[in-house]
């Protein structure tokens, strides 16, 4: 079934918050609550209009003004800026230039011409449904219930058995300034018609009040769930189940071991980053009968299409003969086949004027018992894919269900994916930044110098994952870093690098939730300090054990998860200057250290064949910040130079040569330049961050 009636939509409108709102103000409220709720609309989908009486900031006067949602907005995040306002007057003028549904493109152009006091916000393709509804209050979304309608082979008669004449319907329109005249029409034509299911797209509902406006959005699709409550009852959807799934852990070690290998065979001009999912409609469906028949068909909504592309490819897995390793064998010729197909489709289809073809890989991957992987330039369009093709999913169980569920012609399809408007609104897209697509793993990544090189690779458009012994502080990192770049880009995971078993479930786990790796930076470590003749085995294992044979496990399966992609990456050692210049009463600390360079320099000479590079970043002194510090090792130094804690870090500074602190942003620093295509063309080389100590002199 698709959705169960005790799980309807609640009406939150607070008349206590909208009491004190301007119809601009509710329009926010409005728009916001609808956008919580994934049962209305996805991520991006849909927008909600009101049209407001505003003064005129040149003449002074009352003049009509529509504000709509703006081009790209999302209504679940939106704010006052994100609406775009255009004068209603000048809006209906523009019925005088239009030429016909063969010119109605060159309209979008002309809506800047509309704009309301100056408003940077640009408006979007649907500004014209919004504006000549002739209603106050606008809604148009996309929610599952009301597409899998909209997207079956009955949807007319669907629609009218379900609301009557209080909802209508209208054809499949390309949106666009002709739908928006069709609207209006309908309008004209239908006085008492609160609302219109668009056939394979969505819902619009209409009312004089912003409060009226939600509440009949609300009851329109809370009547459509319920409908198919009625409807569908127990069916099994879909033709029923010919897979069991895996079991949870066996799903996640499929998925970790597909994914990398999947991003190996798309990266194509860009470095992409994977969303998994075994949520369970998605389960429900890879596991049916009919999957590989609906899947064929693509997706109806054009929203839903344009995030997950023509149809996702399926891969040739058989959970009940889990072989991981005959999967992987197959799936170059499966990528292969699927890009062949797209390229036919775009031959198919395209236009004297149409833009190149664009990267021809799929977006969703769907994998019998294990669930669902997408690709995309970056976690959150990859996550934002997925919940777009779960939408797809719930329509297709829906409309399948009662009648016979259609995806958008070919055609129609292709003019969206390469309508030149869409090709526009791509090509004004900022340049990605210098890792954008780059998933990086950084061991100690709590502690002063793990954090500092994260936050550095996550300004320039990483993923990272924070790996630490210490579970609580890489959580508590985690979360400060998200909070200030998202949730979807960071990532925190328990590796003890001492620890074989916990290193490699740390790299799967990095694999499940990016997809892959570019980057590792090997920073984990400790210090101690004591004269040999008081240095105890212990001291002496525990520092081999942590900064030799750690770097070496975090190394090896950083390279093992590299080749399988193919496609190169950048390992970067934080060593010390102790690794190039002795010092006194800290034997086991310098040696360990020491093996750490050597490793390097090994490493980058069996990378470089696979085009993985190994260099080595030599901080000294970086007191602030680092954890080292916090115990006996600050203790012991001092001690070992003849002063106290407040005077270490200035007889560091005075030793050095340029007589400056080092902090971990400095290393970060280094390490972004060695971990980037800034230093593409170096390996097995050293960076000293130590203000100058000529006995670590490389040459």
């Amino acid at each position: 079934m698709l959705t169960r009636v005790e799980n309807h939509l609640e009406n939150l409108w607070d008349n206590g918050k909208a009491a004190t709102m301007g119809e601009a103000e509710k329009l926010l409220y409005r728009s916001n609550l609808l956008g919580s709720d994934k049962r209305i609309t996805n991520y991006g989908g849909g927008n909600t209009s009101a049209k407001v009486m505003e003064t005129d900031p040149l003449t002074g006067e009352t003049v009509e003004v529509l504000w709509v949602k703006g081009s790209g907005g999302d209504v679940g995040s939106i704010r006052m800026d994100g609406f775009a306002t255009l004068y209603m007057d000048k809006l209906r003028a523009l019925r005088d230039v239009y030429r016909g549904p063969d010119h109605e493109d060159e309209m979008v152009g002309y809506l800047p011409h509309c704009t309301f006091n100056l408003n940077p916000r640009a408006a979007s393709i649907d500004t014209p449904l919004h504006a000549y509804v002739p209603k106050k209050h606008v809604d148009h979304m996309h929610p599952d219930a009301i597409i899998a309608i909209a997207a079956s082979a009955e949807s007319k008669a669907l629609t009218h058995e379900i609301f009557g004449d209080e909802i209508g319907w209208l054809p499949w329109k390309r949106p666009g300034y002709e739908l928006g005249l069709w609207l209006e029409r309908f309008c004209k034509d239908n006085p008492s018609a609160k609302g219109v299911v668009l056939e394979s797209h969505g819902l619009f509902t209409w009312a004089d009040d912003a409060e009226d406006c939600y509440a009949l959005t609300l009851d329109v699709i809370n009547r459509a769930m319920a409908w198919f409550e009625d409807r569908t009852g127990d069916t099994p959807a879909f033709g029923g189940a010919i897979h069991q799934s895996l079991d949870p852990a066996a799903r996640a070690e499929v998925a970790s071991s597909l994914m990398p290998a999947i991003r190996g065979f798309v990266a194509g001009k860009q470095h992409m980053v994977g969303h998994f999912t075994d949520a369970p409609e998605v389960l429900e469906f890879v596991n049916a009968r009919d999957m590989e028949r609906l899947a064929a068909l693509g997706t109806s909504c054009p929203d839903h299409f344009l995030r997950t592309k023509i149809r996702p490819l399926v891969v040739n897995f058989d959970p009940a003969k889990p072989d991981v390793e005959a999967l992987l064998d197959g799936l170059r010729a499966s990528i292969e086949a699927y890009r062949d197909e797209y390229a036919a489709y775009y031959d198919r289809c395209k236009h004297a004027d149409s833009p190149a073809i664009r990267d021809p890989n799929a977006v969703v991957y769907l994998v019998p018992g294990v669930g669902m992987i997408t690709f995309a330039k970056d976690k959150a369009t990859a996550r934002i894919s997925a919940e777009f093709y779960v939408n797809a999913i719930n329509v297709m169980r829906g409309a399948d269900a009662v009648s016979a569920y259609r995806g958008l012609p070919e055609q129609e399809a292709f003019d969206i994916e390469y309508w030149l408007l869409e090709e526009a609104k791509l090509q004004r897209m900022p340049k990605p930044k210098s890792l954008a697509g780059r998933i990086a793993v950084v061991t100690g990544g709590a502690g002063g110098i793990g954090a500092a090189t994260a936050e550095r690779f996550l300004e320039e458009g990483a993923c990272v994952v924070l790996a630490d012994i210490d579970a609580a502080a890489a959580d508590a990192t985690c979360k400060k870093l998200a909070a200030r770049f998202s949730g979807d880009v960071v990532r925190a995971t328990a590796m003890d690098v001492t620890d074989e078993d916990a290193v490699i479930r740390a790299y799967s786990e990095a694999a499940r939730e990016f997809g892959g790796l570019d980057i590792l930076v090997s920073n984990a470590g400790i210090a101690s300090s004591a004269p040999i003749e008081q240095t105890s085995l212990e001291m002496w294992n525990r520092n081999m054990a942590i900064l030799s044979t750690g770097y070496f496990l975090a190394s090896r399966e950083a390279f093992r998860l590299l080749q399988r992609q193919g496609i190169g990456g950048s390992v970067v050692f934080i060593g010390s200057k102790n690794a190039l210049a002795a010092s006194p009463n800290a034997a086991a600390y310098c040696t360990a250290k020491a093996s750490e360079l050597h490793l390097a320099r090994c490493l980058a000479l069996e990378g470089a064949a696979h085009g993985i590079r190994v260099n080595v970043v030599n901080p000294d002194a970086v007191l602030r910040g680092s954890r080292i510090w916090s115990g006996e090792w600050l203790d012991q130094r001092a001690a070992t130079y003849g002063t106290d804690k407040e005077g270490l870090e200035e007889m560091y500074r005075e030793r050095s040569l340029l007589k400056r602190s080092v902090y971990p942003e400095d290393i970060a620093e280094a390490a972004y330049f060695l971990a980037s295509d800034k230093s593409a063309k170096s390996t097995g080389n050293i960076i000293n961050v130590d203000a100058g100590n000529k006995d670590a002199f490389t040459r």
